[in-house]
């Protein structure tokens, strides 16, 4: 089952800062993010795996950002 980022960091119990600032990103990225009005790249997903927890076939993306 594919979860959204903003799901898998409500999951970790972290807040869009200390998400943000484990990811090395400011927190508008993250929330772009979390609102699929931009993606991350492989590495920053790579990254939100291992923060997270989780595999990249976890993680939804929405197609209009996955095809670019």
């Amino acid at each position: 089952m594919k979860v959204t980022i903003k799901a898998l960091r409500v999951n970790a119990d972290m807040n869009q800062k200390q998400a943000a600032d484990a990811l090395g990103v400011n927190v508008a990225t993250l929330i772009k993010w979390e609102a699929n009005r931009t993606s991350p790249t492989g590495t920053q997903l790579a990254r939100m795996c291992k923060l997270y927890g989780c595999t990249l076939d976890d993680i939804f993306l929405p197609d209009n950002l996955t095809k670019s």
